[in-house]
């Protein structure tokens, strides 16, 4: 099978490879699926580039959807030919999701309805919103600043805030300002006066803010829209400036039990009800293009390579 692997550490345009590599079996408590679609991210990336460092050499790709075609010992819940959604062992085995085939450690079964090259955007994009939302506190009635809600994971935080009845302030370019608004969510733009036009939306009260824009030096602003606290502040990115700050970050503040709401989310966007822009989808030997496309910053969406297009919907 083909799988998009790297060796040695480093720069992922420079050490990733496209490689012919023996299909590997599913061991205790896994399943191997065939791969229709594996979301790209920025993680995928930094484990290039030496995060989380383990054994070479290793796959990539974290998001994955597709066919059941070999199960583990121990897995009850799913049969061979069964559709299903969730994450590669990509810590655990030397290949991940951007493949032919690809070894799973979660899953659940892709909901009626629901298109498979959609399915496997929700993975990490819901699991890091609800991860960082939580932490904060998803309290219903509360007014929370999503900053940086034009991205990948700010639309996705948007949408999960407004699914706990919260009221949602998003700062955002005209990319996806309208689909944001379609959620409830107030919109409002970047730049000059962001403070006082969020202090003036919400009326003066704002609870909480996540920021999962890239670093841009806003934090300090972020802390005084929530009237000098630091603390009801979170940032997926700046961690610098939150240590600074005082400002509460991935790695260093949230539960310790990792929320789990990907079944829930999975049937919001099998109903309709909850989506993740997707950017563009490649063929398995195109992955240069979503690479440099994903580097330039210029994605506005998930990037989703397609190894096999078979199936589509349940």
């Amino acid at each position: 099978m083909r799988a998009l692997r790297f060796h040695e550490n480093g720069e992922p345009g420079e050490v990733l490879r496209l490689e012919t590599v023996s299909i590997p079996d599913p061991a205790l408590g896994r399943i191997r699926i065939r791969v229709h679609a594996c979301g790209l991210a920025p993680a995928d990336w930094a484990l290039c580039r030496g995060l989380f460092p383990g054994t070479l050499p290793r796959g990539i790709g974290i998001d994955v959807s597709g066919t059941v075609d070999a199960i583990g010992e121990g897995v009850t819940d799913v049969r061979v030919g069964d559709l299903v959604l969730g994450s590669s062992d990509w810590a655990g085995e030397p290949t991940g999701g951007a493949s032919d085939r690809a070894i799973m450690n979660r899953w659940i079964l892709v909901p009626k309805g629901l298109d498979l090259t959609q399915a496997a955007t929700v993975p990490m994009a819901l699991d890091t919103a609800y991860w960082h939302l939580s932490a904060l506190g998803l309290d219903a009635d509360k007014t929370i600043l999503i900053h940086g809600a034009g991205s990948t994971i700010g639309f996705t935080a948007v949408q999960i805030a407004r699914a706990r009845g919260m009221n949602v302030i998003a700062t955002a370019g005209q990319t996806y300002a309208n689909q944001l608004r379609e959620t409830g969510a107030t919109v409002t733009a970047y730049g000059d006066g962001m403070v006082e036009r969020v202090i003036e939306l919400s009326g003066g009260t704002v609870d909480l803010v996540l920021d999962t824009a890239p670093v841009g030096g806003v934090l300090p602003d972020l802390v005084r829209i929530v009237g000098g606290n630091p603390t009801k502040v979170m940032t997926i990115s700046d961690f610098a400036a939150a240590a600074e700050l005082g400002v509460r970050s991935t790695f260093k503040d949230g539960p310790t039990q990792r929320p789990d709401a990907l079944a829930e989310f999975a049937q919001r966007a099998a109903d309709g009800k909850f989506s993740i822009p997707i950017a563009g989808t490649y063929p398995l030997e195109d992955w240069r293009t979503a690479l440099h496309i994903s580097l330039s910053g210029e994605a506005r969406g998930k990037l989703l390579l397609l190894p096999d297009t078979t199936t589509t919907t349940v």
